[in-house]
């Protein structure tokens, strides 16, 4: 395969959808393969031929307001259509080249508008199945160049000017974790794709992954060339059936046209990929407890130092990224790392998926530029909280992440701004409460979370983490009082300041930010045995107690 070939088959496939008047894509994510879009695909395919009209098909991953779906856009026209079911194919056919259906259009402009698509430039254009349709839009162009014209410290410098920062959830400078694989001794190093996406809540990394398989392949492959790396793994959580059928597709599509294997695109580099599968523990997102899992063994973390980027996978280098941040990789050296950087805030640059849930009009998927204020994703592209609820938090970063209060809607969305307020972007989880939520319960739910999950390594963790359950469970029941609270305070700051990973360090953080922020919740639950939310089920049995308490 070279550059000519490559673009003569992006030719052949623009050449080939040319003839058709036109194209109706079927979301066939999960979320619309669930309410049965295989069905609707079926009915559309059968009432096209019935037609006689001259219209493509393709079926697609994520589109993004997965609420609204099974979702279909028809172009060239880019009517999309929503909550469609079989029963409505034979309209939708009809209607081809004249007024849309009506009551089924899907009226999302303020949903898209403020959305910059870079990760998702493809979801819902492209068959995840099909190297052709994503060899027509740029796919594999910026691999070609890389192995034709650049030289591997070339890629770093791109990427580390680029200013993208791993969104795998500690937000480590691409850049430099590549620049530093790139020096370390030994002839063999290995790249992985972190695709352990455990979050509540969140569906970013499996999307991509379902959706976009070949954008993911091409960042590794790249990142192999700029590192000296020869062997590529994707640890893939076995609960994605999908992402992992789709991902092996690719890769054999992606050996068949000669972009992975021995001497791509007739040079010497040499690169193949193989998939892992994990088998659910939130723990192996972690990089060396991931390491581990690989290796066949227990997905427990080891300290660091020293690191994967020395000493990794069976004790060589190791680059280890997650999804998102592979799958940004193509664009950034396709159109130039100052396209990039451009986007975003002074620190955090580019834009950000995030998996938009919880008591919010459109749950879905977003990708929007860094520095974004929190207000606009809610209020604006997830369509604000519904049923004349208020607002009254979003978590953010999964169990890891903090509670953010009303008050800071206009927080601009970046690393560093979130740790200040106590919380985090992590892999990026977005999950909208509104004024029926209970903020102790909450921050109960997600502890139980973090204890259920702890490997039981070190005992911090799994000591820790249960005693603060226990103690966030008197107090949802009325038994609690306020040397509990305290001792929950004192126990998340030991927890935080002794555990030997990230599940254990950042566990404290929905209990420390609904204690920040929403500390008169606590007040109420274990003075005046009430649950201002009406959530929890206090004990009869428990008197009020008549007591002063500053909050």
């Amino acid at each position: 395969m070279n550059i000519e070939e490559l673009e003569q088959i992006a030719k052949a496939v623009r050449l080939e959808n040319a003839k058709y008047d036109h194209e109706v894509n079927v979301c066939m994510d999960l979320a619309c393969l669930s309410q049965h879009a295989d069905r609707l695909k079926d009915a559309l395919t059968t009432a096209i031929a019935a037609s006689g009209k001259n219209v493509l098909i393709r079926k697609t991953g994520c589109m993004g307001p997965c609420s609204s779906g099974p979702l279909v856009r028809v172009d060239p026209e880019e009517t999309l259509y929503r909550h469609v079911d079989a029963s409505h194919a034979e309209a939708i056919v009809a209607s081809l080249g004249g007024e849309p259906v009506p009551g089924l259009q899907c009226d999302l402009n303020e949903h898209f508008e403020l959305q910059t698509r870079v990760v998702l430039e493809n979801a819902g254009y492209i068959d995840p199945e099909k190297i052709d349709d994503y060899i027509a839009r740029d796919g594999y162009q910026a691999l070609l160049m890389v192995l034709t014209d650049m030289t591997p410290n070339g890629v770093i410098h791109r990427v580390a000017e680029s200013g993208l920062r791993g969104r795998g959830g500690g937000g480590y400078p691409t850049g430099l974790k590549w620049g530093t694989v790139a020096k370390a001794s030994g002839n063999l190093k290995y790249v992985v794709c972190n695709g352990d996406e455990g979050d509540p809540g969140a569906f970013m990394d499996r999307s991509v992954m379902e959706g976009d398989p070949h954008r993911v392949i091409e960042g590794m492959a790249i990142a192999a060339y700029a590192v000296g790396a020869s062997k590529g793994f994707i640890y893939v959580r076995a609960e994605y059936p999908t992402a992992v059928a789709r991902l092996t597709a690719a890769l054999r599509d992606a050996r068949r046209h000669g972009l992975l294997g021995n001497n791509i695109c007739n040079t010497p580099f040499n690169f193949d990929v193989e998939i892992r599968l994990g088998a659910g523990a939130f723990v192996c997102g972690e990089e060396t407890a991931l390491i581990a899992s690989i290796e066949g063994r227990r997905g427990t973390p080891k300290p660091r130092p020293p690191y994967p980027a020395v000493s990794g996978l069976w004790g060589k280098p190791t680059l280890i990224n997650n999804v998102e941040t592979y799958a940004n990789i193509a664009p950034i050296l396709r159109k130039e790392s100052k396209w990039f950087s451009s986007m975003g805030s002074e620190r955090s640059k580019g834009t950000k998926v995030f998996a938009l849930t919880g008591k919010i009009t459109h749950t879905g998927l977003v990708e929007v530029p860094m520095g974004i204020k929190l207000r606009e994703i809610i209020e604006v592209i997830g369509g604000g909280v519904p049923g004349g609820h208020t607002f009254k938090a979003v978590q953010t970063g999964g169990p890891s992440g903090g509670c953010i209060p009303a008050e800071m809607l206009d927080l601009g969305v970046s690393y560093d701004a979130l740790v200040k307020v106590g919380s985090i972007m992590g892999s990026g989880g977005m999950i909208v409460m509104d004024d029926t939520s209970c903020m102790v319960n909450v921050a109960r739910f997600f502890v139980e979370f973090c204890m259920t999950e702890s490997c039981g390594k070190c005992i911090p963790c799994r000591a820790g983490t249960a005693q603060m359950f226990t103690l966030l469970t008197r107090i949802c029941n009325g038994t609690g009082t306020m040397d509990d609270l305290d001792l929950l305070v004192e126990l998340c700051g030991t927890i935080k300041e002794t555990s030997l990973c990230g599940l254990g360090q950042t566990a404290p953080n929905p209990v420390l930010s609904t204690l920040k922020y929403f500390k008169n919740e606590y007040i109420e639950h274990i003075v005046h045995k009430r649950c201002p939310a009406g959530v929890c089920n206090m004990e009869a049995t428990v008197p009020a107690v008549p007591m002063e308490v500053s909050a």
